[in-house]
């Protein structure tokens, strides 16, 4: 059953000037480093600006990085709220065949607290120390790596951290997270499929790997911004959402870049403090972006290694477009925007859709990565009776992945790789595609040079879990 959508509204009817939304979304189109997905925008409980960059879809569920840690941390909330956990425990208590391991004092004084905020007392990410010290049990590699002060006294942005903080969830809750999620946060808010990746121990990893589509980070946004009563009803403890926006450690320099200044307001429980509210962020700007003094939600994903960039244009052009009431006059704006917003795609790669010569001319050809690089290990184009079919190999020799090419625009391809393809034949022979894998945020540019028969790929975005090409998509089948 589908998701009843959030309430629609004209922009002006809850006080959203229509020119705001233009603006940012010239600011986007202006910025070649940032390639967006989706918006959503929600003022006062009602939508007024949703919009997807074809060949994205309002239904398809996204990879959301680190934005799911939001979702991990209200798992949390719930399980404290039933009696499960308790944030002021030790973490070694819910592990207690790890006791005669972790004999350092500090490890052994970690509490739940300290995990969920990010502040365990290691001043580093440990995510490959902690693997590399217990490659079957990432808790226990995590528990064996000594913190580097007292938790509770300096902020890392750790991945581990929340790891345990999901290993917890789901040892009290005998549940993966979406199963223990799904009657008593997705149903009562009407999120529809949600899927976590997995790792080798069976646990749903919680520190990232949820997709999900924008509308469920929207909604997700709105829970926070009503102290956990969705229609009505209280879904979370009454206070959480002040508690998990709470910065509890400061984060100033932490992150060890210039010009983060939404990284250096502070970290509470699986969120992170903005110059203007608070928010849920995952890898190549993944954002739900609560703002209790605007009333406002602001959902986005999309594909950018300049996050603080994109967030700047969110302060510079959304934020001053709130204001304190309804605004009169401004339905041919409004319409303006539902238009533009109705028509908003990515602009695919240029290209013939054949190659150049003669009818039956190189019908088929292989091509193999000289250099060793790039996540493609060899390449062929074939045609048949249905057209052209460029068939990637990756590193591992089973990984395959066959995508229609030649068509004008994205052709959109479903099964089990959801892909969408544009580009194609240059006036030299030359093949370029670029692959969007539409159940995340990564793009893949893949040049075919019949000259020499070489095929050359590479990431617009790296992914950050390993795995073949086939494995960029929703894990459906896990579990």
């Amino acid at each position: 059953m589908s998701p009843v959508p959030l309430s629609p509204s004209d922009p002006a009817a809850q006080g959203v000037d229509a020119s705001g939304v233009h603006a940012f979304l010239d600011a986007l189109e202006a910025a070649p480093e940032i390639e967006p997905h989706s918006l959503m925008i929600v003022r006062h409980g009602r939508v007024v600006a949703a919009g997807w960059w074809a060949p994205y879809t309002p239904d398809r569920p996204q990879l959301l990085y680190s934005l799911s840690k939001s979702f991990t941390g209200t798992a949390a909330a719930l399980a404290e709220a039933e009696g499960l956990l308790d944030f002021d425990a030790p973490v070694l208590s819910y592990f207690p065949e790890f006791e005669a391991d972790i004999t350092d004092p500090r490890s052994r004084a970690l509490r739940v607290r300290h995990v969920a905020s990010m502040a365990s007392g290691h001043d580093h990410e440990t995510l490959q120390e902690a693997y590399a010290r217990d490659p079957v049990e990432p808790v226990r590699g995590f528990l064996l790596v000594p913190p580097d002060a007292d938790p509770g006294t300096v902020f890392a942005y750790n991945q581990p951290a929340t790891y345990t903080l999901a290993a917890i969830v789901q040892r009290v809750t005998g549940q993966p997270l979406t199963a223990y999620l799904r009657p008593r946060l997705l149903d009562p808010l009407g999120i529809g499929e949600a899927v976590w990746r997995r790792d080798r121990t069976g646990r749903e990893i919680g520190f990232s790997g949820l997709h999900a589509t924008t509308d469920a980070v929207a909604r997700l946004g709105e829970l926070y911004l009503r102290d956990g009563v969705w229609d009505g009803e209280r879904l979370l403890p009454e206070g959480w959402a002040a508690r998990a926006a709470h910065p509890r450690t400061p984060t100033a320099g932490a992150m060890g870049t210039a010009d983060r200044d939404d990284w250096d307001r502070g970290y509470g429980y699986q969120f992170w403090t903005s110059r203007h509210g608070y928010r849920g962020d995952g890898a190549y700007g993944q954002f739900c972006l609560v703002l209790p003094e605007q009333d406002a939600v602001i959902a986005t994903t999309a594909a950018t290694e300049q996050m603080q960039r994109y967030l700047d244009l969110v302060w510079e052009h959304l934020l001053p477009s709130f204001g304190p009431g309804p605004l009169s006059g401004r339905e041919g704006a409004d319409a303006e925007l539902r238009e533009r917003l109705a028509g908003l795609a990515l602009p695919p790669a240029p290209g013939r859709a054949a190659p150049p010569g003669p009818a039956g001319h190189r019908d088929a050809a292989e091509y193999r990565a000289a250099d060793g690089t790039g996540p493609v290990r060899a390449a062929s184009v074939a045609r048949d009776a249905r057209g052209w079919t460029l068939s990637l190999t990756g590193r591992d020799h089973d990984d395959r992945l066959d995508l229609r090419i030649g068509e004008p625009g994205w052709a959109v391809a479903g099964g089990p790789v959801p892909t969408a393809v544009s580009g194609g034949w240059s006036d030299t022979g030359t093949l370029a595609v670029e692959v969007q894998f539409l159940e995340t945020p990564h793009r893949l540019a893949v040049t075919c040079s019949p000259a020499d028969g070489t095929v050359v790929s590479r990431w617009r975005t790296q992914p950050l879990h390993p795995g073949p090409l086939t494995s960029l998509r929703a894990p459906r089948d896990s579990g």
